[in-house]
């Protein structure tokens, strides 16, 4: 099982991912709050997606957050690192992305 301090730093890792993904690509149209659920842990971050860029990453949940994605510590670092699969994970239900259906299709571009 990976720590919190793991799990943030693998958020971090995401964050500064998406930075080089927006400079490279342009500016996305997603403007969203988003939760990220840590379920062996009992713990959460939130921040917000502004333009392809996660900002604002912090510790605690956001129960208002118009995307959430909930996951088991292991298997937020292993997506992080590029270890684990998004689409096989949501499919073999190891991740729950909640968002409205045209918020997924732009967080697919983010991928």
């Amino acid at each position: 099982m990976a720590s919190v301090d793991e799990c943030r730093q693998a958020l971090q890792e995401l964050a500064d991912r998406l930075d080089r993904h927006a400079e490279a690509t342009g500016r996305i149209d997603l403007d969203r709050t988003l939760a990220c659920r840590i379920t062996d842990l009992d713990t959460a971050f939130h921040g917000r997606l502004e333009n392809g860029r996660l900002t604002g990453l912090t510790d605690g949940d956001d129960p208002q957050a118009k995307i959430a994605l909930s996951t088991n510590s292991d298997d937020l670092v292993a997506l992080v690192h590029g270890q684990l699969d998004l689409a096989k994970a949501v499919a073999g239900r190891r991740v729950s992305i909640k968002a409205n259906p045209l918020d997924l299709m732009k967080l697919r571009k983010l991928i």
